[in-house]
């Protein structure tokens, strides 16, 4: 959904030297863009985490190719990733591939020469796997999209390559696994040669399952192709070994930094993902009335950072873990917290040094750098079982790691259905005492939250609205789960020291209002989903307010009651009544005997829809992809088919036609 609107030639010029143009590009290059005349793999600028203070990863002066050939590896696994399962997918096939005798190099494709992948066919007997997720609306992640518009525009011959994908995608998405399909189909097309069928994994169900599932079916393929079988020796798994460190100074220790040391305390600009702006909490209160529920209306001050947004656009929010679970977690495993270690790849030519930035210590690493609350996945049950001393609980840690059909319904019950996080995990088996160091090479990274921003730069330049429900929910088991980033801000106090600030960065979106002001639009968004909408009709109440001619704005919006949770109501019912907002329709699910939701409202304004429609108007929908999003989409086919006189068929795909023209967006979540 990232589309930056890039400068042309002749604005180079102004910005005074081509050192600025690079850097410029560099940093821009971490969102999605559209092709331009400039040659973004050609501008050499150093990466942050080699500046003055230390690094989290070294970069390594060897290309891909090189290091393959001198290192012996004939297996290559990029990844493309957004939350990070990928990144963790691929590091864990590389890690079964020592069970074959294999050499496997996992690399990141922002990281290294696209003009590489061309070369890839050099490697006798070289195998690449890609295992990429789909993002948003069909989009690649954003460490993969400059391989995605390489491969668009390349026409290299890969003949004698083999390769194989697997997707990652959710099924309650339109564009389900659109990339992963894209890679494997365009290889093809390059003479690559597929090695294995496409593995699709879908979130909305059990994409560690599909994975699993995938991996049995690629090993007898890889085995057959390499003429071997799988290793009987006894192979350790380890990926990292832990090195234990006394007397390093304090300024030399990663405190929770993304990538540059010390970046927390000596800010640069320009802000991104690897280089966040510690933002001040300017402003915070709860929303809701009356109800138990919390939702925070928070603004970040963004002045001094000289980040810019637009309405529609995503703020991104590196979050930290409960110091209660962080604590606790320390207790079950008899850890020091603040001894200082570092993890270190016992793979020399590993692109990735350390599993995060090193080094730190155990408190550091458990609060800032991994989930500790995510559900365990079945490879790390299935490594960790060996340290339960209890025979029973071994063989039952055993059975939830294995792919039988008796593991996976044991696993579901034990892990999904009860909601088994490390920290309980840890205490219903009381034997499994695994060292800390094995735990953390094993959990995934605490990613970055993104938050549809809920104000308009128009009116709040120099602020970033957000607006989020705090999750809190109950187990069957009695255990209360809270969400990570929601309470963290909930706990954070207000003010400009530096100790409350929060790690953000801007993410671009396509989530954009019509560029003529007299377009007429529809907004769905019940809830959150509301967040976006205000900061479009901030904008259109300031461009009004100029006098310009506004088309008509029209929003559905939906809560449970309206004295407890309806979000923004004095907003929207001023901009109601100054016509910034043409009609205003709310639903109250439980304010009567019979639920009403958005999607009746949708279905009884049919003709005022289709008449918005057929003046060429835009519609956004913003909230729930695996209910409400699916259902406005049916009726909006519905009120083609019916209101314009169309056919089904057609139908169909006069609605698909609107997305393609951006008439029709998404900004939704499952």
């Amino acid at each position: 959904m990232l589309n930056l609107n890039m400068i042309g030639y002749t604005d180079f010029l102004m910005i005074g030297g081509i050192t600025a143009i690079a850097l410029y590009f560099w940093t821009s290059s971490k969102s999605k863009q559209q092709p331009t005349m400039v040659d973004l793999k050609k501008l050499k600028v150093l990466p942050s985490n080699i500046e003055e203070n230390g690094s989290a990863n070294a970069v390594s002066e060897k290309g891909l190719i090189e290091k393959m050939k001198a290192s012996g590896k004939t297996i290559v696994i990029f990844f493309g990733s957004q939350t990070g399962t990928g990144e963790e997918f691929a590091q864990r096939l590389a890690k079964n591939c020592r069970l074959y005798g294999l050499k496997a190099l996992v690399v990141d494709p922002e990281e290294i020469d696209l003009e590489e992948l061309a070369r890839l066919n050099e490697i006798p007997n070289a195998i690449a796997v890609f295992i990429v997720a789909t993002y948003g609306e069909g989009d690649p992640t954003d460490n993969a999209q400059e391989m995605f518009d390489y491969l668009q525009q390349g026409e290299w011959d890969l003949k004698g390559l083999k390769y194989g994908v697997f997707g990652l995608g959710n099924k309650t998405y339109e564009h389900y696994n659109e990339i992963g399909k894209y890679f494997d189909k365009r290889l093809e097309e390059l003479n690559g040669s597929r090695l294995i069928d496409l593995g699709l994994g879908d979130d909305d169900a059990n994409i560690e399952e599909d994975f699993v599932t995938w991996m049995d079916k690629f090993w007898p393929v890889v085995c057959d192709f390499y003429g071997i079988s799988a290793s009987e020796q006894d192979i350790s798994m380890r990926q990292y070994k832990l090195m234990s460190l006394d007397d390093v100074a304090t300024e030399k220790i990663f405190k929770g930094e993304v990538y540059r040391l010390n970046s927390y305390v000596k800010q640069k600009p320009p802000y991104d993902s690897k280089n966040p702006f510690m933002a001040p909490i300017s402003v915070k209160y709860n929303l809701f009335k009356g109800t138990d529920r919390k939702c925070l209306h928070i603004e970040l001050d963004i002045t001094d950072s000289r980040l810019r947004y637009e309405a529609g656009d995503h703020v991104a929010i590196y979050p930290a873990n409960d110091p209660q679970t962080v604590n606790r977690i320390g207790q079950l495993l008899d850890v020091d917290l603040d001894q200082t270690f570092s993890l270190i790849n016992i793979d020399e030519d590993a692109s990735k040094k350390h599993p995060f930035p090193c080094p730190t210590t155990f408190r550091t690493a458990l609060t800032y750098y991994l989930d500790i609350t995510s559900l365990p996945t079945t490879q790390l049950i299935k490594e960790l079982a060996q340290y339960a001393t209890d025979e029973s609980e071994r063989k039952n840690l055993q059975l939830m790691a294995s792919a039988s059909e008796e593991g996976k319904a044991f696993y579901n019950t034990f892990i999904r259905d009860e909601h088994t996080d490390l920290v309980s995990l840890l205490e219903k088996m009381c034997s499994l005492k695994p060292p800390i160091d094995h735990v953390m090479e094993l959990l995934p990274r605490l990613q970055a939250r993104y938050y549809s921003i809920s104000s308009s730069p128009k009116v709040h330049p120099n602020r970033i609205h957000v607006t989020c429900t705090v999750v809190e929910y109950e187990t069957k088991d009695g255990r209360v789960c809270k969400g990570v980033t929601t309470n963290w801000l909930l706990n954070k106090p207000v003010g400009d020291d530096l100790k409350p600030r929060v790690p953000i960065f801007v993410r671009k979106s396509q989530f954009r209002l019509p560029f003529k002001f007299q377009t007429s639009i529809l907004m769905i968004g019940p809830g959150t989903g509301l967040a976006p909408f205000r900061g479009f009709l901030q904008e259109r109440d300031y461009y009004k307010k100029e006098g310009r001619m506004v088309g008509k704005s029209i929003l559905y919006y939906g809560c449970r009651r309206k004295a407890e949770d309806y979000l923004y109501q004095e907003e929207l019912e001023q901009y109601e009544t100054n016509g910034t907002l043409t009609k205003l329709n709310v639903a109250f699910s439980r304010d009567q005997s019979e639920k009403v939701y958005v999607t009746h409202l949708l279905k009884n304004d049919a003709g005022m829809v289709w008449s918005i429609l057929k003046e060429g108007g835009h519609v956004y929908v913003c909230g729930d992809a695996k209910n409400m999003a699916r259902d406005v989409h049916d009726i909006l086919v519905d009120i083609c088919d019916k209101e314009g006189g169309m056919g089904r068929t057609q139908a169909v795909q006069y609605v698909k036609d609107l997305g393609q023209k951006s008439r029709y967006v998404l900004d939704v979540w499952s």
